[in-house]
């Protein structure tokens, strides 16, 4: 590999993203024998399979999963994980590129034991975006309860300029608030992209009402509100008062097919909300359940997931858009307007909780130019000999066993690089 960057560290391959497409990609390049660098920009690995609360169509936790990934990444020395980081800038020619990366001090070391003395005494508090901002942490806190690196973060945002509390109540001397930013480059034969999604911001969408109404929350904070290790401990309850719901509606394709918001299907809500229904039926056996639907999309074998699901006598499936989402002051109920296509008349439902199954976003902004994206922002490369691969929802929206199998392949990729780096 020619010397592009003086004083850079070797390495092969190199990860963008910590999530579930980032860490297989990581491990399946590194089992195969690469040296590898993961970097990812928030404090812990994980991405948004971290805050689900179980997968489709098996229902089981995420945590299994991640936990084993997690016990890969721990054993293998040929990873090199960089939490708080993001990439800079790429440069040079395939097969011998710099990678600039920016890290962020996390103010805390690893001689950190999470013993919980720090938040005990920390007066700052955040908003909690692990939990959609459903919940407040302190401004030491712990990304979530199976964090990986297990070791607190400080948001220096929140923090006081004088408060040095959590640095006095740590026996460990684990705490360094003058810890300073660093900047570490890396000569590697290929990148894998694997920033991931973000859900579409439902407060855009004018007729629905999220961000006005209490009771409209997005189908991540439903994921939250299942969690055990959520908000509300794992209680499904309206916002605006802690209630349980007696009637729930799900509105699909909230952004998504939609000429004004995303145009395009983002291929994995409608079952995830079949999903979320289970949860609900679950917790409240009787609630009534109202799910309105342009097309229902399952496709392969979920489509037995969906007949499973829909085949509940107190589940309506209305073919038709919601035109409008308003609220009763004194209940904070919500009154839904829609059109049933089927009858090809105008209903009303009123609920208690409304739940929009928003897009995926891909998060490709803030990558270097190397990696091109289309008209969509999904990245484009399908690599050609550059060594540069997109894996997981970045590229394509895709549920988690698909992103797996496509992070795979990135790491094959990513390892076709090297190979053609050693040879010159």
């Amino acid at each position: 590999m020619s010397d592009t960057a003086p004083g850079a560290e070797d390495r092969d391959l190199l990860v963008i993203g910590g999530g579930i497409a980032g860490m297989t990609a990581a491990i399946e390049a590194a089992e195969a024998g690469c040296r590898v660098v993961l970097v990812e920009r928030s404090p812990s690995l994980g991405g948004r399979v971290a805050q689900m609360h179980r997968y489709f169509p098996k229902l089981c936790p995420p945590w299994c999963g991640l936990e084993i990934n997690y016990r890969r990444i721990r054993t293998n020395a040929g990873i090199t994980v960089l939490t708080g980081a993001e990439v800079q800038s790429i440069a040079g020619p395939p097969g011998a590129y710099a990678v600039t990366v920016a890290v962020r001090p996390r103010h805390v070391t690893d001689t950190c034991t999470m013993c919980g003395a720090c938040p005990a005494v920390c007066p700052a508090e955040r908003p909690d975006d692990f939990n959609c901002g459903l919940k407040r942490t302190k401004a030491i806190y712990l990304p979530h309860a199976m964090a990986f690196p297990p070791i607190y973060a400080i948001d220096r945002r929140a923090c006081a300029a004088e408060c040095d509390a959590c640095v006095r109540a740590c026996r460990y001397e684990a705490i360094d608030l003058a810890q300073p930013p660093r900047t570490r480059t890396f000569r590697v034969a290929g990148v894998v992209a694997a920033t991931g999604w973000a859900p579409y911001d439902a407060a855009r969408i004018d007729n629905l009402g999220f961000g006005r109404h209490a009771n409209v929350i997005t189908n991540v904070m439903m994921e939250r509100l299942a969690a055990s290790d959520g908000p509300t401990a794992g209680r499904l309850v309206r916002p605006s008062d802690g209630a349980e719901p007696r009637t729930v509606a799900f509105v699909q394709c909230a952004g998504s097919r939609d000429e004004n918001h995303l145009p395009y299907c983002s291929g994995v809500c409608c079952a995830a909300s079949l999903k979320q229904v289970t949860y609900l039926r679950t917790r409240y056996p009787q609630a009534r359940i109202a799910i309105f639907y342009i097309d229902i999309r399952t496709p392969g074998t979920l489509e037995d997931f969906y007949a499973a699901v829909t085949a509940d006598n107190d589940i309506e499936l209305v073919k038709g858009k919601v035109a409008r989402v308003e609220e009763d002051e004194a209940t904070r109920d919500l009154v839904v307007t829609a059109e049933d296509v089927m009858t090809a008349t105008r209903i009303t439902r009123r609920v208690n909780l409304l739940v929009l199954a928003t897009g995926i976003v891909p998060q490709s902004a803030g990558l270097p130019d190397s990696f091109a994206v289309d008209e969509f922002g999904f990245i484009a490369n399908r690599d050609r000999g550059t060594g540069l691969v997109g894996a997981g929802c970045v590229r394509w929206p895709q549920e988690v066993s698909a992103t797996v199998q496509d992070a795979t392949g990135a790491a094959l990729r990513g390892w076709r690089a090297v190979v053609r780096s050693a040879r010159g």
